[in-house]
C-alpha cells in the first residue's frame, strides 16, 4: 500500500497538509520587514541565515480568514526553491501540527471538476469514519501549493508587463 509524507499545519481553526518534499524546514515566527507597495499576500521579507526570504500570508492567498488572534504558534514553512520558481519562499501559517505518512487509501481525490477551481488536491481522513464525536477535526485538506504559487508568479509577471 502507498504512502504520501505530508506536514499537517492549521490556519483559522482548520487543518491543511502539503506534500513534505515541497517544505524545506519550519522556523519559529521572526519580524518580518514589510515591502513597500507590496501586494497584500506578500507580508514581507526575512533574513534566514544570511538568505533573503519571501514570506506569504498563505490564508490570503486562499481566500481564508484567520481568525486567530493567538500568533505565539504561528509558523513560517520554508518550501524548496524549486517549488517557487527557484524564489526562497515561506508561508505564514497559525501552527504546524505533525508530520503525517498516509495511506493512500484515507485520501478522497477531487473531482476533476472540483480540482481544477480549488486549490485541493484531496481530503485525508485521519480517523475512521465510525467516530463521528469530532468528525471535522479528522479531516486534513491536503493542498496543492504548486498551484497556488503558479497563480501567485503568473499574476506578478502579467502586473510586471508594460504596454
Amino acid at each position: 500500500m502507498a504512502t504520501l509524507d505530508v506536514v499537517q499545519f492549521e490556519i483559522g481553526g482548520t487543518n491543511y497538509a502539503l506534500d513534505i518534499h515541497l517544505a524545506r524546514e519550519i522556523v519559529e515566527m521572526m519580524p518580518i520587514t514589510p515591502v513597500p507597495r507590496a501586494p497584500p499576500h506578500i507580508a514581507g521579507i526575512i533574513n534566514l541565515r544570511g538568505e533573503i526570504t519571501n514570506i506569504l500570508n498563505l490564508n490570503y492567498l486562499m481566500g481564508l480568514h484567520s481568525d486567530n488572534e493567538d500568533v505565539s504558534n504561528r509558523k513560517i514553512i520554508v518550501l524548496v526553491p524549486e517549488t517557487a520558481g527557484n524564489s526562497n519562499v515561506g508561508m505564514i501559517v497559525d501552527d504546524v501540527k505533525s508530520v503525517l505518512q498516509v495511506d493512500e487509501i484515507k485520501i478522497d481525490q477531487m473531482d476533476s471538476s472540483m480540482s481544477k477551481k480549488a486549490y485541493v488536491k484531496g481530503i485525508i481522513k485521519l480517523k475512521d469514519a465510525e467516530d463521528n464525536s469530532r468528525a471535522e477535526e479528522n479531516l486534513v485538506i491536503w493542498i496543492d501549493i504548486g498551484k497556488i504559487l503558479g497563480e501567485v508568479l503568473d499574476n506578478m509577471d502579467e502586473k510586471s508587463v508594460v504596454s
